[in-house]
């Protein structure tokens, strides 16, 4: 599909609007701030952060000059450390927990700190890690998505030979590569490494789906990180349906991409909305419109019947809580209306990779879609299959699937050496993986 940046907003106002909330630390800030932490015994950020960061120890080397090691710190524990330092919920995590909010209603800033550490060591090209001596084993990682490379690189640093499959020319991203068959993977390597994340958005599953102009809400948030501006779609008017933190991420970017009115449309309350409540007030800063209450019932086509012309929604009412535990909800009779709106972003979650999963023998699957695994080691049914990330969280946060790429390192490790290892963060739990050595 062709699309074009339709909006009288420049490509240069659009680089400015999506740059950074908060702006980098200088050196005298940094040194500031980290002199505020009161480098706490059993620091409650560090048991806050999933991948357990020793948050005191890198704040104490900002505040002697020692970047290079405050940096080291932070990577020991969490390897996309610095990718974190920027998509971290940290006012739930680390921040939330610190002491200075309770003392002082101010957290210590430890998002920017940890970007200011890693940034220094990224920017200076410091060699932190060396890969360990060959033990001559092998393990493949289908996905490069935090969990993959974090589990990759700590089995690198154990002396594994890792290889990571990818589809897509980057690694990082929400995708796995496109393999004839995971029996050759499993032939190849003595073990497998599952970090394929979730599939597809789901459908909305109401007419029009298929028009021109209608987007997935990951694709078209991984084409505004190319930053090929001229390639982003946007309409004057977006409708993204959803109220996670991807329908968010989507309103806010549509707003900076210049859209002239944005809506958000969700069929509960704002009381069950499950995105997080700063992404909320983020949403509200960019003048968001938030339709409560409300769903989609079609997409209904302009008069050349391929694009969209406006979103036919209904008004939804409240019943009792369901399995999720959010309240019910049903269509109100004759309250039909429709939303003039040319670009509608579906939002809803995403699918499982029921397909992918159904290859391999052993690998089970919960009720809800998710990969089974030992919580300790990650190992599936399969014993030489572990897996880790959104494909067995269900979709959470980047630092919680690093963190599992790390339990999964551990996991490997011990099944094909019986050797039991701990890494930074990562408390050694009794496996019950089956030794494949």
């Amino acid at each position: 599909m062709s699309v074009t940046h339709e909006t009288p907003i420049t490509f240069e106002q659009i680089e400015r609007n999506f740059r950074e909330i908060a702006p980098p630390l200088t050196e005298a800030e940094a040194v500031m701030e980290a002199n505020r932490c009161v480098y706490c015994y059993d620091a409650p950020c560090t048991r806050a952060c999933p991948t357990h960061i020793d948050v005191p120890s890198f704040i104490k080397k900002i505040a002697s000059g020692n970047l290079t090691g405050s940096a080291r710190v932070i990577f020991d524990a969490n390897p996309i450390g610095a990718t974190c330092a920027r998509v971290c919920p940290v006012d739930v995590l680390c921040e939330g927990a610190c002491v200075e909010k309770t003392l002082m209603d101010k957290p210590i800033e430890i998002g920017r700190l940890q970007r200011y550490a890693t940034d220094a060591a990224t920017s200076r090209g410091r060699e932190l890690f060396k890969a360990g001596v060959s033990n001559g084993k092998s393990v493949g990682i289908v996905g490069s998505g935090p969990a993959g490379l974090s589990c990759a690189t700590y089995l690198a640093r154990l002396g594994y030979d890792v290889t990571i499959y990818e589809r897509k020319e980057l690694p990082g991203g929400l995708d796995t590569y496109g393999m004839a068959s995971l029996g050759e993977l499993e032939t190849s390597h003595d073990a497998v490494f599952l970090g394929v994340g979730l599939g597809a958005t789901a459908r909305l599953g109401i007419p029009g789906e298929g028009l021109e102009g209608v987007y997935d809400a990951l694709d078209f948030i991984e084409r505004i990180k190319t930053r090929e501006w001229a390639s982003v779609p946007i309409g004057h008017t977006v409708a993204v349906v959803g109220a996670g933190n991807t329908a968010i991420d989507a309103v806010t970017q549509a707003r900076r991409l210049g859209a002239e009115r944005v809506l958000m449309i969700y069929r509960r309350s704002a009381r069950e909305m499950p995105a997080y409540q700063y992404e909320y007030e983020l949403a509200k800063q960019d003048a968001v419109e938030f339709w409560w209450q409300t769903a989609p019932v079609e997409i209904v086509a302009d008069a050349t019947g391929s694009r969209v012309a406006s979103l036919r929604c209904v008004r939804m009412e409240l019943g009792e809580p369901d399995a999720s535990g959010r309240r019910s909800t049903q269509p109100v009779a004759g309250t039909e209306f429709d939303i003039q709106v040319d670009m509608v972003v579906k939002a809803l979650g995403q699918q499982k990779r029921l397909d992918l999963f159904g290859q391999i023998s052993g690998v089970e699957l919960d009720a809800a879609g998710r990969v089974r695994v030992d919580k300790g080691t990650m190992q599936t049914g399969n014993p030489k299959f572990f897996a880790g990330g959104d494909c067995v969280n269900g979709g959470r946060e980047a630092v919680d699937a690093s963190q599992m790429g790390k339990l999964a390192a551990q996991g490997i490790h011990f099944a094909l050496t019986g050797e039991r290892v701990e890494l930074a963060g990562a408390k050694i739990v009794s496996p019950k993986t089956s030794g494949l050595h």
